[in-house]
C-alpha cells in the first residue's frame, strides 16, 4: 500500500503531464464566454472532457450543470466534490469578450474548470483511484455571478428554475443532497506576494428588481400631465445614500446598482423606468435588516411625485463559512506544495464585501473557497485577465487532489473527522424556506397614500 505522499507525488505528477491540456481547456473557454443559465457550449467542453477522462456524467442539470462520478477502488466512504463554475460576466469592452453578448471571462470561471479537470486527472492516475475509499464529485455548475435578473425572473416564470443562483437551484433539486463534502477554489489579483488565501467570509446579498411606473406626456408642452417616474428613481437613489450613516461599519454593508430603462424618448416624461439593484450585508439578518431600508427608500420615491413602485425581492447568497478542518487540509497541502509563507490565511471575520453562493452550500455541508494568485487587474473589470496560468490553474489542481487524498485514503479517516465535526447552520429545509422567504414582491402606489 502506498504512502499519502506517493499517491499525492503520482497525482501532481499526473497533473503536470497534462498540463498544457488543462491550460488549452481553460483558454478556450475564455474565448467563449456564457452568463449564466446560458453556458451551453461551455457545458459541452466539460462533457466532452469528462467522457475523454472516462468519467460517468449526468449532464443538464440546473440547466446546464454536469455531475460526474469517480469511485475510489478501496470501499465506500463520503463524496467529495470538486466545484467549478461555468459562466462568465458581462464587461462590454473587456479584451476577451464576446463581440454580440459582451460576456466576458472577468473573474476566472474559465480557470476553475481547468483546476477541477486537473483535480480529477490527479485522482485518476491508476496509482491514486484504486488507494481511496468514497467517491470523487467533479461538479460543474452554472450561474454563479448573479447577472441579468430580468432575463432569469423570465426563466423562473416559465418554471424553468426557481433559484437564481446555480448552487442554490443545485440544492434545491437535490443535487448535493448525496455530496458530503465541498471545494473549489478561486482566482484573485489582490493577493500580494501571496499565491494563496484562505479563511475569511463573503457578505451575504438580496437581489432587487423594481420597476417605477408613471405616465407619459408630452416633456415640452404639457410636462404637468405626466408622471415622471425618472424622478421618482432619482428620489429613491437619494434616499438610499440619506440613509448610509445607518450602516453600521461592522457588517460590511454594500448597496449598489444600475438603471436598466430610463425611459422611452426624450422629448416623453418617463413613464418606464427599472433599476437592478443589491443590498449585502455580513450576516443574513443584516441583510434583511438594511433590505427593509432599501425597499422604504424606493416607496419613498414613488410617494415623492405620485408613482407606482413594484419590487421584486429575490433571495440572493448567504456570508461564506469556511470548514477549519478542511482549511488545515488545504493550507497543508499548500504548504507542501510552495514557501509557507506565500499561503494567507485570514481569520473568520475577515470579509472580502463580494458574495458567492458557496456561502449557501457551506450551510449546509462542509465547504471551502480558497482563493488563487494568477489573475492582474480588478476583479470584474476590464482590467481583469489571467497572467500566470501556471498558479491559476495547475496549482489549484495540485493542492485540491492532494486534499482529497488526505480526505479519502487510509479508509477516509480524513473526511469522516471532517464530516463527524461538521455542525450545519441550517438543514436543506432550513435553508429552501429561509431563502423563500426572501422572495417577494412588493407593489406600492404613491398617488394613493
Amino acid at each position: 500500500m502506498a504512502t499519502r505522499e506517493e499517491l499525492k507525488q503520482a497525482a501532481c505528477a499526473a497533473i503536470d503531464r497534462h498540463s498544457d491540456d488543462l491550460i488549452a481547456v481553460s483558454k478556450d473557454i475564455l474565448e467563449h464566454p456564457e452568463p449564466g443559465y446560458s453556458e451551453y457550449r461551455t457545458a459541452r467542453v466539460v462533457a466532452e472532457q469528462f467522457a475523454k477522462l472516462g468519467v460517468q456524467f449526468r449532464a443538464n442539470l440546473a440547466l446546464t450543470g454536469l455531475k460526474g462520478n469517480l469511485k475510489g477502488g478501496a470501499g465506500t466512504g463520503p463524496r467529495v466534490a470538486i466545484i467549478g463554475e461555468l459562466d462568465s460576466l458581462i464587461v462590454d469592452g473587456h479584451p476577451f469578450a464576446a463581440e454580440t453578448t459582451n460576456a466576458a471571462h472577468a473573474c476566472g470561471h474559465h480557470c476553475q474548470i481547468g483546476m477541477m479537470l486537473g483535480a480529477v486527472i490527479g485522482l485518476s492516475a491508476p496509482e491514486v483511484l484504486p488507494e481511496l475509499n468514497g467517491e470523487i464529485v467533479p461538479f460543474a455548475v452554472p450561474a454563479e455571478e448573479f447577472i441579468e435578473v430580468a432575463r432569469r425572473l423570465d426563466l423562473r416564470e416559465q418554471g424553468k428554475i426557481e433559484f437564481m443562483g446555480g448552487k442554490q437551484e443545485l440544492i434545491r433539486l437535490g443535487e448535493f443532497d448525496d455530496v458530503d463534502i465541498a471545494m473549489m477554489c478561486h482566482t484573485a489579483s489582490d493577493m500580494g506576494s501571496h499565491s494563496f488565501a484562505m479563511g475569511g467570509t463573503s457578505n451575504g446579498h438580496i437581489v432587487k428588481y423594481v420597476r417605477f411606473t408613471g405616465r407619459a406626456a408630452h416633456a415640452g408642452s404639457s410636462p404637468h400631465l405626466g408622471i415622471n417616474a425618472l424622478n421618482a428613481a432619482n428620489f429613491a437613489l437619494q434616499a438610499i445614500n440619506a440613509n448610509r450613516e445607518l450602516y453600521r461599519e461592522p457588517d460590511t454593508v454594500r448597496i449598489h446598482g444600475i438603471m436598466t430603462h430610463g425611459g422611452q424618448a426624450v422629448n416623453s416624461v418617463p413613464s418606464d423606468v427599472r433599476l437592478e439593484w443589491r443590498v449585502r450585508s455580513g450576516t443574513p439578518e443584516a441583510v434583511v435588516r438594511y433590505s427593509d431600508i432599501v425597499d422604504r427608500c424606493f416607496r419613498s420615491g414613488a410617494l415623492a411625485v405620485g408613482a407606482s413602485v413594484s419590487i421584486t425581492n429575490i433571495p440572493g447568497y448567504l456570508p461564506m463559512r469556511h470548514d477549519q478542518h478542511l482549511l488545515d487540509v488545504f493550507r497543508g497541502n499548500a504548504n507542501g506544495l510552495l514557501e509557507e509563507n506565500r499561503v494567507l490565511m485570514m481569520p473568520p471575520t475577515r470579509n472580502r464585501g463580494g458574495s458567492t453562493d458557496m456561502g449557501d452550500l457551506s450551510h449546509i455541508i462542509p465547504a471551502i473557497h480558497p482563493y488563487t494568485a494568477g489573475a492582474e487587474g480588478p476583479g470584474h473589470s476590464l482590467e481583469y485577465v489571467i497572467k500566470d496560468y501556471h498558479q491559476a490553474v495547475v496549482n489549484p489542481a495540485k493542492i485540491m487532489a492532494m486534499s482529497v487524498i488526505d480526505l479519502l485514503a487510509d479508509n477516509a479517516e480524513g473526511a469522516k473527522r471532517v464530516t463527524t465535526s461538521f455542525r450545519p447552520a441550517m438543514s436543506k429545509g432550513a435553508y429552501l424556506n429561509f431563502q423563500r422567504q426572501r422572495a417577494e414582491v412588493v407593489e406600492f402606489d404613491g398617488a394613493a397614500v
